[in-house]
């Protein structure tokens, strides 16, 4: 008989309508609603954002995302690469000031059989790692365990991005 690992916490997630508007795409829907930290968007800027994932592989796993929704990099012009790619330096020095990691995992899923959750919008990914971050539990029962909260990593995260001077 297998354990039962309960993580209640995830059916307001799962259970969540859609408004319709991004056809079911987060990137698009969660910045519309400017319910910044229950939608875990951690900063906003001209033409992309920083959120957390909602299902991290580690504490602090970030989210980059355009406004724009496109399925690929052709859909961005230069100022939005630049824009991304500029946040996306920003979110490692944030995570590395805030939780200390060791290394980062930084990739983009483009399409579905590259394992993208929502193909038609690109996003990068940000995961911080740590020496042994990856233990039994996910390489044997393919389960993650993190030691914080979602909405407590939020909030380290945002005093972190509030404190930063650029």
């Amino acid at each position: 008989m297998p354990e039962i690992l309960w993580a209640p916490w995830r059916m307001t997630y799962i259970e969540r309508p859609s408004t319709g508007k991004g056809e079911g795409d987060i990137f698009v829907e969660l910045p519309e609603e400017n319910d910044d930290r229950r939608n875990l968007i951690l900063y906003r800027g001209r033409g992309a954002f920083v959120m957390m994932n909602a299902f991290p592989y580690t504490n602090g796993h970030l989210l980059i995302a355009p406004y724009k929704a496109t399925a690929d990099m052709q859909g961005l012009d230069d100022d939005e690469l630049l824009e991304l790619n500029q946040l996306l330096a920003r979110s490692i020095q944030w995570l590395r000031e805030c939780f200390k990691p060791e290394g980062f995992n930084v990739g983009i899923n483009i399409g579905r059989a590259a394992g993208a959750g929502v193909p038609n919008h690109i996003h990068w990914h940000v995961i911080p790692r740590w020496n042994g971050d990856t233990n039994f539990m996910t390489t044997v029962g393919v389960v993650r365990v993190l030691p914080q909260t979602l909405e407590e990593s939020y909030d380290r995260l945002a005093e972190v991005i509030r404190n930063d001077v650029r």
